[in-house]
């Protein structure tokens, strides 16, 4: 393995001093949390969030709850999720955070991620079939009365250390029990510090938030929203677009299948404009309709984004920043204003250095580690992902250039060895096939190391098996003789977090979806099926 390229470390990064800064100093006058669902907006002055999680962390305190005990929180994006993360930094607890969509409220999830509480919505409604002899289930909303115990002191907060732990994350998962890991404070810390240094968000910014708060990084915007003074709005996925258009923030932070969608809506709408209308003004007046006219810019990660969808944005006037990081990592590198190159990930952010070994694959090493290892996982995962201390191999195969920019080009995983010895990257094939917009999503399998079928995720119901087969007849004609796709399998429906075929963050699982699809796969007839 090779050190390709390595950032000094500023010494203003990474002391811990943001969360500390936001345990014990109230937020900046002025600037407010907007949670919002479909039909409306709620929104609380951040001082008012700032002391209601001050009491909030005293009464937790009156029930028994002490320093590295775990609170898991189990509820789509609301203000009680956000006080019960404050009030538990407040007093050195560690938030458990689980995705509604890949979690239903259960008390074995108590004694499975030594939970001392868990606060679930829908929890405490009469479920006579609830096993909870212990009462450690409580409804997500006792958290807001808690809030509001008159006679709740604010506790003494404690003072955090980088290599303190506040949280304990859960990986997707395409199989079997989510991976865990804990999360040190320097790795959030030296994470908000940087993005901060590159994107310096301020007093008139207001960052929108749609992914689970169970994901940390999403977290990461509620505290810099307290540390550096600005506004945050909280949604979901379900109320992302009309949210949009009444809030009117200034960044979105999103996945990339996110933006695609967006996309596809404002072509609609440009479609329908008059000739009279010149194409770049149609363009832009379609995109301040769904992201209202206060866009500073654009942020997307997570999952590699397709070239057309990042050159759409930024030719409607939004510029569109992406980036690269794992759970194990938190943000490795970033695109922003002046340092960005399309198609690359971004250049190497402070107290990360990126690693390319002879086989190509990245690897990261830290200044200050997320975590060394991992909890609740197979024999072997942890020595695999963390070969060494403060080292995590990736898994993602990449490259630098000479200016010190990332691309990553796929997953070593995910490469395709047909019979010839031939080896296929799929990444590449598959992003082809998204350009359709009649292409949602698609999946690449090999079953009988001699030709490649897609799996299609249709981007609308009935699927328009037209534009589908016209999109495979392209993508086969831009690439070589192995990478010749002979069949498509078109799904019934759009792949979701509701039907187990993407994961929290939107990304296809992979594992799943061969074998929801195992005997379209392996049926040599036809090029195109439709489930």
């Amino acid at each position: 393995m090779s050190l390709t390229q390595t950032r000094a470390a500023p010494n203003l990064l990474g002391s811990a001093q943001v969360i500390n800064s936001i345990n014990t100093t109230p937020p900046p006058p002025g600037h407010r949390l907007h949670v919002a669902r479909l039909d409306r907006t709620q929104d609380w002055d951040l001082r008012e969030v700032h002391e209601m999680a001050g009491r909030l962390a005293g009464a937790l305190l009156e029930a028994g709850l002490r320093r590295g005990d775990r609170i898991g929180v189990l509820a789509p994006n609301c203000l009680e999720w956000v006080l019960l993360d404050l009030a538990a930094l407040r007093i050195g607890a560690v938030t458990v955070g689980f995705d509604p969509a890949k979690f239903g409220t259960d008390p074995a999830l108590i004694p499975r991620y030594g939970l001392a509480v868990l606060f679930a919505d829908g929890a405490g409604g009469g479920d006579d079939d609830l096993d909870d002899p212990d009462g450690r289930v409580r409804p997500i909303t006792d958290a807001r009365a808690l809030a509001a115990t008159a006679g709740a002191e604010p506790p003494e907060p404690v003072h955090y250390e980088p290599d303190d732990v506040t949280t304990l994350k859960l990986t997707s998962g395409s199989t079997g029990e989510p991976k865990g890991m804990t999360a040190s404070v320097g790795s959030i810390d030296s994470g908000i510090a940087a993005v901060q240094e590159i994107f310096r968000h301020g007093e008139r910014d207001n960052l929108f938030v749609f992914l689970p708060l169970a994901v940390l990084q999403q977290r990461y915007w509620v505290y810099s929203a307290l540390h550096h003074g600005h506004d945050v709005t909280l949604s979901t996925y379900e109320a992302a677009f009309p949210t949009l258009r009444r809030i009117k923030p200034t960044v979105v932070m999103g996945v990339p299948g996110f933006f695609a969608t967006a996309k596809a809506y404002i072509e609609r709408q440009v479609a329908r404009t008059g000739p009279e209308t010149p194409p770049a003004e149609a363009l832009a007046e379609g995109a301040r309709r769904v992201f209202g006219d206060r866009i500073r810019y654009l942020w997307t990660g997570s999952a590699p984004a397709a070239g057309d969808v990042l050159r759409f944005f930024t030719d409607a006037g939004l510029p569109i920043y992406e980036g690269y990081g794992l759970n194990e990592t938190c943000i490795v590198t970033k695109n922003h204003p002046g340092a960005h190159r399309p198609g690359s990930v971004g250049k190497v952010l402070p107290h990360k250095e990126v690693l390319i070994g002879d086989d190509g694959v990245v690897s990261v090493r830290s200044r200050f580690p997320v975590c060394g290892r991992y909890e609740f996982a197979p024999p072997g995962a942890s020595e695999r992902m963390f070969p060494e201390p403060g080292l995590v191999r990736t898994g993602d195969l990449g490259e630098l250039d000479e200016d010190g920019y990332l691309y990553i080009r796929g997953r070593a995983d995910d490469v395709i060895v047909l019979e010839n010895g031939r080896k296929v990257v799929v990444q590449p094939v598959e992003d082809h096939l998204r350009t359709s917009p009649a292409i949602g999503e698609c999946v690449l399998f090999c079953p009988t190391q001699t030709y490649l079928v897609a799996v299609v995720s249709p981007a609308s119901v009935p699927a328009d098996t037209e534009a589908i087969a016209g999109q495979l007849a392209r993508t086969n004609a831009a690439f070589g003789a192995d990478e010749q796709i002979r069949k498509v399998v078109v799904a019934p429906e759009p792949f979701s977090t509701g039907n187990g075929l993407l994961t929290s963050q939107f990304k296809p699982l992979r594992a799943r979806i061969a074998d929801r699809f195992h005997d379209e796969i392996h049926d040599p007839k036809g090029s195109l099926h439709v489930c």
